[in-house]
């Protein structure tokens, strides 16, 4: 399959995904986005971010968020609530936003309290407003081709891949996890492209066979340094979504994905961990911010 692999000749080893500057790059287009809009209709795209809580890596992952709208103009409005916040409450909350014209996306950070039941609070999004892409109407036209907004990650994957793929008819690609966040309809993203797409789980058998196979490899286990070197066949394509915290010996702490990158060298292109799907995530949901404003004065 190697007309359908961008390629800088045999002698290339691992070229490193630079998430970051393909995040940048995505973002500058949000930011004109933003602006024609406004000149169009005068209209301020604005995101909605809900916080239940106070943990402490949602904290962070908000102001992220927060921050990268303010880079690219969009507007955000931030909802903090305590952490005994009823589910009527939140519900009441989000009725409230559904019928803003104002506001054009919803966020809630995950994951919520106890007491509420995350799955309902979701489905209670307008999916025209779902920016984070999981409301059971937008997996549908997902699933069937029809549009609607598409999950953040999966998303960002697929500009990932876009940045060394360029035919995708054909290639064989292994997801590994089967999340309704990622691994799911990153593989429905992958089949409206023509490639042959097997997805696979905790379950499955013969995981390192099934990988050698690949042209593309997606891992999205949450298992640091599962997919090895010999899992994966010389100039094959390895997206790496995980994320994890790993002790060093020294006491701290050292982020890492899902494949032990260091045993790459023969692939033909690689994400970091950090710096390769994270970015790309958040760039995306800015993206699906403006879509949706856009799509909300019908443009």
């Amino acid at each position: 399959m190697a007309h359908a692999l961008s390629s800088s000749g045999p002698e290339a080893v691992a070229q490193r995904i630079d998430g970051r500057a393909l995040a940048r790059a995505l973002s500058a287009e949000t930011a004109a986005r933003v602006d024609a809009l406004h000149a169009r209709t005068g209209h301020a795209a604005a995101l909605a971010v809900i916080l239940v809580g106070s943990d402490p890596a949602s904290e962070v992952y908000v102001g992220r968020k927060v921050a990268e709208c303010a880079r690219v103009g969009i507007r955000s409005v931030e909802h903090r609530l305590p952490a005994d916040t009823t589910q009527t409450t939140l519900m009441t909350l989000i009725d409230r936003l559904n019928g803003d014209d104002a506001i054009d996306g919803i966020l809630i950070q995950l994951p919520l309290p106890p007491q509420i039941d995350a799955a309902c609070v979701l489905d209670r999004i307008d999916p025209a407003k779902d920016v984070d892409g999981f409301h059971p109407v937008n997996v549908g036209r997902l699933s069937t081709g029809t549009g609607g907004l598409v999950p953040c990650t999966p998303l960002g994957i697929m500009k990932l891949l876009d940045s060394v793929v360029t035919d995708y008819r054909g290639l064989d690609v292994v997801v590994i996890g089967k999340s309704n966040i990622v691994g799911k309809p990153v593989a429905m993203l992958l089949l409206e492209r023509e490639a042959t797409v097997t997805v696979t789980h905790i379950e499955t058998r013969d995981l390192p066979d099934i990988a050698r196979k690949a042209d593309i490899i997606i891992a999205a286990a949450g298992a640091p340094h599962l997919v090895r070197g010999y899992w994966v066949k010389p100039g094959a394509i390895v997206i790496d979504v995980g994320i994890s915290r790993i002790g060093q010996a020294d006491g701290s702490m050292r982020l890492v994905g899902d494949c032990a990158t260091h045993e790459l060298d023969h692939a033909r292109a690689v994400t970091p961990v950090p710096g390769g799907v994270g970015p790309m995530t958040i760039a995306c949901l800015l993206s699906n911010t403006v879509t949706a404003a856009e799509r909300a004065r019908h443009d």
